[in-house]
């Protein structure tokens, strides 16, 4: 009595000739799977934050924006076509007009106004950098000693943050303004900072206390690092995502209270131009649409831009997120 036979089916190739479904130097012991093209490539978390934040539609438009203005700004003694303190007698209160290369008119003295919108960007945007970069600064150091040390710290630290945020910010803004701000953009500047810091003092606080009892910050103290090492070196880079975030809404935010400031007559004012100071010209001469219209449209896209930009950070740096929104 024969052997049964097993039926070799040739979809599923025999052991002798898996030799050609091997990648070629295998069988020497040679690793070649890069040039095969199947090693697996390491990404970190900021890659995939990075890959999240340029498939957003919304955040690479306001990206774009912001560079284009904020572009201008930084160049204003190339892109504008005269200087913003230039006086034409000869075209006074012009409407737009490409013909004397006054693109968005001109004013009471016959200042080219795209000029002066110009230069009002570059203050803008100034303004709005110092006080988020500054308030960044005093918020993390705030936030970061009160949630680490906990105790007394964090009850006085936290105490003075609620006497800011207590404060009626208009009035006490406008009475610093006119009393310390004397039209100087800087000294605003640092007016502003002084109440924009407390938002991202609590955000930071709210971090440390979770994140001081991971194991990693166990682990640090047990290797014998300092306070000072284990609150800048293992756990702040964890919070840097809400304080981009929140450092890159601020300077929407500044700009904004700039500009209502300098509008009211207690921020900026002249020669200096500002968006908000250039809004506020425009009121003398409400039938001279060109005056308000364009710092105010300009003012809006750079707000506008600036959310944008603030969402799609939002979404990248979100661990959690797994899918763009925008």
């Amino acid at each position: 009595m024969s052997e049964p036979t097993v039926p070799v089916h040739p979809e599923k190739p025999s052991v002798e000739h898996l030799g050609d479904l091997v990648v070629p130097g295998m069988a020497l012991g040679v690793d070649n799977t890069y040039e095969a093209g199947l090693e697996l490539k390491a990404r970190s978390q900021w890659s995939y934050a990075r890959r999240r934040f340029l498939r957003h539609r919304l955040a690479m438009t306001g990206l774009v924006v912001l560079v284009l203005l904020f572009g201008a700004g930084i160049f204003a003694n190339l892109v504008a076509p005269y200087s913003f303190e230039a006086i034409d007698l000869t075209n006074v209160l012009q409407g737009p007009t490409t013909v004397a290369h006054h693109f968005f008119g001109t004013d009471e003295i016959g200042r080219d106004f795209f000029s002066r919108v110009i230069f009002g960007i570059r203050t803008s945007m100034e303004v709005g950098v110092f006080v988020a970069f500054v308030s960044s600064i005093i918020g993390v150091i705030v936030g970061a000693v009160s949630g680490y040390y906990g105790g007394w710290i964090d009850n006085i630290l936290m105490r003075i943050t609620d006497l800011v945020l207590t404060l009626p910010a208009l009035a006490i803004l406008l009475t610093a303004a006119a009393l310390l701000g004397q039209g100087s953009q800087w000294r605003v500047s640092v007016i502003l900072a002084l109440f924009f810091w407390t938002g991202l003092a609590r955000i930071v606080r709210g971090v440390f206390l979770s994140l001081r009892e991971k194991e990693y910050v166990e682990a640090a103290k047990a290797a014998g690092s300092g306070d000072i090492r284990i609150m800048f070196r293992h756990i702040l880079p964890n919070t840097l995502g809400p304080i981009v975030v929140n450092g890159t809404l601020s300077v929407g935010a500044a700009i904004i209270v700039e500009a209502a400031l300098s509008f009211l007559g207690f921020g900026i004012k002249p020669p200096t131009p500002s968006l908000g100071s250039l809004i506020a010209s425009g009121q003398q001469f409400p039938q001279k649409w060109w005056i308000t219209v364009f710092p105010g449209l300009t003012l809006l896209v750079i707000v506008i831009a600036i959310n944008f930009v603030g969402d799609g950070l939002r979404d990248a740096l979100d661990p959690q997120q797994r899918r763009v929104r925008a």
